[in-house]
């Protein structure tokens, strides 16, 4: 509910601050007192899109802050909530723009930009008057407004949650059809590749070690030539003999040298066993370089292989078996392809069966709610002196989704017989606003926390016409708030709150400013409503009378 609405330097209004109540709140005044400079600074404030030159003449800036009572539950939390916004009872907007056309926005003190207001703008006020575009005579929101008088919130969350099943299978078979198709067609190279793979069988590390294997190999003769030319070297015909020999003969002598031979015939049994060592460790290395020619040619055919096959798939050696598992698992696909196709396909049409029964069961509750707001609307119109128009709802079938498969749109025919057609193509501009009004009185009971404003929804109408327009700005007000913009005297005998728009000039400026009415004044205002300019005793009388009425 709007409490209040503070404006500073916007067209010509200096200073204004308004405080708003619950129930029917009237504005009135002259014909440019200003009353269409309020709706352009609410509607600033609130991101709505407008004039584009909206600073006061000489001022700096112009500034406009609104604030808001939120009940508890209000739609607005949500809005708030993805902003990243906390918010308690209260909600303060504020937005300023500058000479230079920059504008700049806060929410509770919170910088936010021109799309959150808009967003949060909707589930605050709702704008009705002879060109309302963006609410009633917009036909993309009949649907949701027929939805929301038919009560059926469970419904839409069945048909939605119906709806995204439905695209998670159609999304889950559509990628196995592709998977199977990219595997059809690359089967031939998948199973010619796999085949080889496992032929060759290649493990991790092997190229490694059939490299050491080959260079080995190819060094092999001339190290064995060298390796076997020092094993000779340490043998009985070499070194072994001669340290053997010169055992034996200081062993001869040994015990005629007093001991002075003990110690070097030690350390020639310990050069006896490290030669020993040395020829054994010299002999295997001998025998691991004894091989044929064609263990060579073996080991440089396997390495040459493992290194062509990583060449040609573009990965290293080490990786082409956990390569060939990946071609067996695309392999996998289409080999099992068929049985996943069928069972997909039925998860599809299982989903299709769900989303269609709850598409249904959609339509024909819209169905049962379209004639019974259709009667409403019978029942509203006749009071507006309309008994003889045609309201219906029609609901035809479009495109699928997740709201199910109906379009509505509102039609009227002014006169029976007469052909229908859209609210704004076929109904003049009193009889547009009186379409509106009963309309928005059948659907108020959506609008729990919602201020409505009605811009001289009440254009070319008066007399007891009038007053049904008043009567029914007043049911809607009761319990919530509705702010009215109107010329009839019939709709502002009615209001519970009254405020006179009025236009001020001095040598220097024309401002426009709105002054609250007391009970005197009111009877004032009014009876210039109904005689004009020259207010008589009569028509404060006449004004008294419709108070009263």
């Amino acid at each position: 509910m709007l409490r209040g609405l503070d404006i500073r330097d916007m067209l010509i209004i200096d200073r204004l601050e308004l405080a708003f109540q619950p129930g029917l709140n009237v504005l009135t005044g002259e014909t440019g007192a200003g009353k269409s400079i309020l709706l352009d600074s609410l509607g600033f404030v609130l991101g709505w899109r407008g004039r584009a030159e909206l600073v006061r003449q000489g001022a700096e800036q112009g500034e406009v802050t609104a604030w808001f009572d939120l009940p508890a539950g209000h739609p607005a939390f949500a809005v708030l909530e993805d902003a990243g916004i906390t918010a308690e009872d209260e909600l303060i907007l504020r937005r300023v723009n500058t000479r230079d056309g920059r504008k700049t926005a806060w929410i509770n003190d919170r910088r936010v930009s021109g799309e959150v207001l808009r967003n949060l703008s909707e589930t605050l006020v709702e704008l009705h008057g002879q060109h309302d575009d963006r609410g009633l005579l917009n036909p993309r929101g009949h649907r949701q407004m027929l939805d929301t008088y038919a009560d059926i919130q469970g419904d839409l969350d069945k048909t939605r949650a119906a709806w995204r099943q439905l695209a998670d299978a159609r999304k889950a078979l559509t990628a196995a059809e592709a998977r199977i198709a990219e595997a059809q067609a690359e089967e031939e190279y998948l199973r010619h590749s796999v085949a080889e793979l496992d032929a060759l069988s290649p493990e991790a590390g092997e190229e490694a070690t059939l490299d050491t294997q080959r260079r080995l190999m190819q060094a092999a003769e001339k190290i064995r030539a060298d390796i076997g030319k020092a094993c000779e070297a340490l043998g009985l015909n070499g070194a072994e003999g001669l340290v053997s020999d010169a055992s034996r003969w200081l062993a001869g002598v040994a015990d005629k040298a007093e001991g002075q031979l003990d110690e070097p015939l030690s350390a020639i049994e310990r050069a006896m066993l490290a030669l020993d060592e040395a020829q054994s460790g010299i002999a295997t290395c001998l025998d691991s370089l004894s091989f044929n020619t064609s263990e060579l040619e073996d080991v440089e055919e396997r390495l040459f292989a493992i290194r062509g096959l990583a060449r040609k798939h573009g990965v290293i050696a080490d990786d082409l078996r956990g390569f060939a598992d990946g071609l067996r698992e695309r392999l996998a696909v289409l080999d099992d392809g068929a049985r996943d196709l069928k069972t997909l396909t039925g998860n599809l049409q299982t989903a299709q069966a769900i989303y269609d029964a709850a598409a249904v069961q959609l339509t024909e509750k819209r169905t049962k709610a379209a004639k019974a707001l259709d009667a409403a609307m019978a029942a509203e119109l006749a009071p507006l002196k309309m008994e003889r128009a045609v309201f219906a709802t029609h609901i035809t079938t479009s495109e699928a989704g997740p709201e199910g498969a109906d379009a509505v749109a509102f039609t009227v025919a002014t006169n029976p017989g007469a052909p229908a057609g859209p609210l704004n193509k076929i109904a003049s501009g009193g009889e547009l606003s009186r379409f509106l009004l009963a309309l928005k009185v059948c659907l108020t009971q959506a609008d729990a926390g919602l201020t409505m404003i009605f811009d001289e929804i009440d254009r070319g109408v008066g007399g007891a016409t009038a007053d049904a327009v008043g009567r029914r700005l007043a049911e809607l007000a009761s319990g919530g708030q509705v702010l009215v913009v109107t010329h009839s005297p019939q709709v502002a005998a009615l209001g519970g709150h009254h405020w006179r728009v009025e236009k001020r000039q001095d040598d220097e400026a024309t401002t426009s400013t709105v002054v609250p009415l007391d009970s005197d004044a009111r009877v004032d205002e009014i009876a210039r409503m109904i005689s004009g300019d020259r207010v008589t005793d009569a028509a404060r009388e006449a004004a008294k009378a419709l108070i009263a009425s």
